[in-house]
């Protein structure tokens, strides 16, 4: 078990061409490895087949956040050039006046030169950035200044692009396939700057095939910021420090929730988001309570589960807190050779990649 806090003990060798640096043809045609927690058996399936090992009774939970247009590249004063990556979803100030609207809003600052505060950066003829504080590592608060007759969707739309992984790297960029592909179907409040990728594979056919069959869907708030990308630093993975993600689970969602658990349903967590989320807001008891606030839930091996059953996620980073709550559901040393086992058999990893079901609860 000791081993298991050990950051070394996470690592893997995964090949350049297993990267995934575009999506399937088919969102739902991406393959599955199945993973039978309690025997150890393994299946390679299609993710169109995810219906076969679902009941009537069992219900899926899924992250409903919408990645929005979070990379911006404008110019300094100077001339020279910065890219602005938004780190949260701005915040519109009330009361702006006049021609012009704004908001605040945290960001990382790539450029040659770091603009001084109090310096604009011009993004385009109907969005410009004022630089309000500069701190470590790139990051900085400005304020965002933009035509009053354009909402903030629009206005971000129009001028920025959707910020891929830094894993991702090919020549064209980002493409129009892209803003549609890098989103979930069911995609519905914009807040992420990073996918809950697990997500990425289902349709609007297989969800209706799903509900046809009985299986109940609720959805789930957790807008994935930059931080999970993240790397851990620290030997022991104990004493790394995670981020805090904006989470909000409904009312309706926590008693949908709870009902199921009662009626003996399963709960298939879609990606470790749609876990932490719900982990986060169980009570003593086992059960869901409405929440919306910040979670910095951090699960790693040990830690004993009191909502989800089952789950559905994608290949992770090697050395990844990402890896960590996986392990703690199915076992670091099984999800080592789940892993070298995908390897050998060409999936695709990461975003873009191929994903995974752990059925801890047959």
């Amino acid at each position: 078990m000791q081993q298991d806090f050990h950051l070394d003990s996470y690592d893997y060798h995964l090949p350049q061409k297993n990267i995934a640096q575009h999506p399937a043809d088919r969102r739902d045609n991406s393959r599955l490895l199945v993973l039978h927690s309690l025997t150890g058996k393994i299946e390679h399936r299609r993710f169109s087949e995810l219906d076969e090992f679902l009941t009537p009774n069992d219900m899926l939970v899924v992250n409903d956040t919408k990645v929005f247009p979070a990379r911006l590249f404008g110019n300094k004063q100077t001339g020279g050039k910065t890219e602005v990556f938004l780190l949260n979803y701005p915040q519109e100030n009330e009361g702006s006046s006049g021609v012009w609207k704004s908001a605040e809003v945290a960001v990382l600052l790539k450029a040659s030169k770091r603009p001084r505060p109090g310096s604009i950066i011009t993004i385009s003829d109907t969005l410009s950035g004022r630089v309000l504080e500069l701190f470590e590592d790139g990051k900085a608060r400005i304020e965002l200044q933009y035509k009053k007759e354009m909402d903030l969707d629009s206005i971000l739309t129009e001028n920025g692009q959707i910020p891929l992984p830094p894993y991702i790297q090919r020549n064209e960029g980002t493409t129009d396939e892209d803003i549609n592909r890098y989103q979930t179907v069911y995609a519905n409040r914009p807040g992420a700057v990073a996918a809950p990728t697990a997500g990425l594979h289902f349709t609007d056919t297989l969800l209706e095939s799903l509900a046809a069959k009985g299986i109940t869907l609720g959805k789930i708030t957790l807008h994935v910021g930059y931080g999970t990308f993240a790397p851990v630093r620290t030997e022991r993975i104990q004493e790394h420090s995670i981020h805090e993600e904006y989470v909000r689970i409904s009312p309706e969602t926590a008693e949908m929730i709870n009902t199921s658990k009662k009626n003996g349903g399963r709960i298939w967590a879609i990606g470790t988001t749609t876990v932490r989320a719900l982990e986060y807001a169980a009570d003593q008891k086992g059960n869901v309570v409405p929440f919306e606030g910040a979670c910095g839930l951090y699960i790693v091996p040990g830690y004993r589960f009191k909502i989800i059953d089952n789950l559905v996620t994608n290949f992770h980073l090697p050395r990844s807190s990402l890896m960590f709550l996986v392990s703690a559901l199915c076992g670091r040393k099984t999800l080592l050779a789940c892993y070298k086992d995908a390897i050998e058999r060409n999936y695709r990893f990461y975003s873009y990649g191929d994903a995974m079901a752990i059925i801890k609860n047959p």
